[in-house]
């Protein structure tokens, strides 16, 4: 399920995806069709298909802090903005929904302690999980 995982953005299968990995878990946690999920989800440690592809996508941008600007490389201002991604002045439609955008979108909302770990790979990642393991997110508006 994860491979390529940021490239799926505004994937329309990708409710189908999140329907059979919630049946698969109802499956494994032996419960009935018409249960929520998200409690099992946390229990058993999986993340729904946007959790997955919110992790993916930071991780993807903190490996790869070297491609993208941030606003303190932009200007010298002091802002509560500072150490967010640079978004770029492109108004193409097809720019805007897809995986460069997006990825600056969830990294730019991304709690602020959670975003000062990102110089150390492992503690962000291990932050990361648990904070996404907190919330379990079903869609990238509940996480906007």
């Amino acid at each position: 399920m994860t491979y390529r995982i940021i490239l799926w953005d505004n994937s329309t299968h990708s409710i189908h995806v999140l329907q059979l990995q919630k049946s698969g878990v109802r499956i494994i946690t032996d419960s009935r069709p018409r249960d929520f999920c998200r409690q099992f989800f946390k229990k058993l440690g999986i993340f729904p298909l946007m959790l997955q592809y919110i992790f993916s996508h930071l991780l993807f941008f903190v490996n790869n802090k070297a491609l993208f600007q941030m606003n303190y490389k932009i200007h010298s201002v002091n802002t509560r903005y500072n150490s967010d991604f640079h978004w770029p002045l492109i108004n193409l439609t097809t720019y805007k929904n897809g995986t460069y955008d997006t990825g600056i979108k969830v990294s730019n909302y991304l709690p602020t302690h959670t975003k000062k770990l990102s110089h150390n790979v492992n503690q962000f990642r291990l932050a990361l999980r648990d904070f996404l393991h907190f919330h379990s997110f079903y869609a990238l508006e509940e996480y906007f």
